[in-house]
C-alpha cells in the first residue's frame, strides 16, 4: 500500500509519517527532502523559494514513477508533501490506484485562529525549519482551498479543528 498524506504546510504531514513509520514499519519519503536534493545538485533549476505549482510541476512526475515502482514491487511507502496535486489520481491506471490511500491534513479556520502558537512550537517537531511568522491569511486560504477540493473530489481528509488529535482508529477509518 501506498500512503499519499497531502495538506499544508505546518499541518503535521511529516509528523504523521514518522508516527506511521514506527507503527507500521512502512518507509515514508518527504517531497521536501527530493526537493532540497534535486536542489542542491542541481538537478532542477527551481529554487526552494519557487512557487508551489512550479515545485509540483518538477517534483511529482518523480514521485509518480516512485509510487508505481512501490506498487509494481508490492512494497508499501508513505509519501508526504505539499506536492501531491489535487487530481493525483489521474496519473494512474486502476491497477495503480487500488493500492494508493489518499488523506489530506486541514486545518480549520478556528484552530488557525485560535491555535498559532501551537502550530509555531510543533513546526520543528520532526524537521528543523527555518523560524518564521506564520502567514496567518495564506494559511487560511489554502486550508479553505483544500478543503474544498477534497469535498468536491471525495477525498479522504482529517479537518483538525478544536484540537491537533489523530488517533488510531481516525487513521484506520481513513486508509479503509
Amino acid at each position: 500500500m501506498v500512503i499519499l498524506l497531502a495538506g499544508d504546510s505546518h499541518t503535521g504531514k511529516t509528523n504523521l509519517a514518522q508516527r506511521l513509520l514506527e507503527r507500521w514499519h512502512y518507509p515514508y519519503l518527504s517531497i521536501d527532502h527530493l526537493k532540497m536534493s534535486l536542489i542542491r545538485t542541481r538537478l532542477i533549476r527551481l529554487q526552494a523559494e519557487s512557487s508551489d505549482a512550479a515545485l509540483t510541476a518538477e517534483l511529482w512526475p518523480v514521485v509518480r514513477e516512485i509510487i508505481k515502482t512501490c506498487i509494481e514491487n508490492e512494497q508499501n511507502l508513505i509519501v508526504e508533501g505539499v506536492y501531491i496535486p489535487f487530481g493525483w489520481e489521474l496519473d494512474f491506471s486502476a491497477y495503480y490506484r487500488r493500492s494508493v490511500r489518499y488523506i489530506c491534513l486541514i486545518f480549520s479556520e478556528e484552530y488557525i485562529l485560535t491555535a498559532q502558537s501551537d502550530i509555531k512550537k510543533y513546526a520543528n517537531i520532526i524537521e528543523a525549519r527555518q523560524q518564521q511568522e506564520l502567514d496567518v491569511a495564506g494559511m487560511l486560504k489554502t486550508n479553505r482551498y483544500n478543503l474544498e477540493q477534497c469535498r468536491q473530489r471525495g477525498y479522504k481528509y482529517l479537518l483538525i479543528d478544536k484540537h491537533y488529535y489523530i488517533d488510531d482508529k481516525m487513521l484506520q477509518d481513513l486508509l479503509d
